[in-house]
């Protein structure tokens, strides 16, 4: 027996966080994803590798099938350890460029956040990243979603000042310097976009 997914048409990261959700709660049987382009099956591979799947992939026309069967139960890798990574968010785009760009990339990041396991426990908003926790944020459904998961939401005080933005706070609460510099030195895993 095995478990379908049918993630054609859909973009990164949904054909990998469908996959991931079926393989959370599998039994042992087969799962097939079912993609219809090259980066939708590049990041399926990928995740199965890293989940302790072998896989196959099937092309069959404009589709591909991949058939993914747990190597041992066992040896299945479980990314989510204690709750202790904290992120600090510096601007309200991801990366450098293309804002539009980078405005649909944030808006998938934390997307993908919202996906993952509870290992999340601080997020922290410097500099333009507070535009993200204001009124009129691409991703304040997503926040808001985390803080309701227990994520510490913090945003910039001065930052908030700066921009004239404290009282449009939609998510969180304000921070300065002194902790925010404190979680970052403390977790045991930090990540800074």
């Amino acid at each position: 027996m095995s478990r379908t997914i049918d993630a054609r048409g859909l973009t990164c990261p949904h054909p990998v966080i469908l996959t991931k959700r079926v393989m959370d709660e599998n039994t042992g049987e087969e799962i097939v994803t079912w993609v219809d382009n090259s980066t939708s099956l590049e990041n399926v591979c990928k995740l199965a590798s890293s989940q302790g799947y072998t896989y196959t992939v099937e092309p069959q026309g404009s589709d591909i099938y991949i058939h993914m069967t747990l190597q041992n139960s066992t040896q299945s890798v479980n990314n989510s350890s204690q709750k202790d990574l904290t992120i600090m968010v510096k601007s309200q785009y991801f990366g450098h460029g293309d804002d539009e760009l980078g405005t649909i990339l944030i808006k998938s990041f934390f997307y993908t956040l919202t996906e993952m396991g509870d290992e999340l426990q601080n997020l922290i908003f410097m500099n333009s990243g507070i535009h993200l926790t204001t009124e009129g944020s691409p991703v304040l459904e997503h926040l808001q979603f985390l803080e309701q998961k227990g994520v510490q939401i913090l945003s910039c005080g001065t930052c908030l000042d700066f921009f004239a933005k404290k009282d449009q706070l939609k998510v969180g609460q304000v921070t300065n310097m002194y902790t925010a510099t404190e979680l970052l030195c403390n977790a045991s895993k930090t990540l800074v976009l």
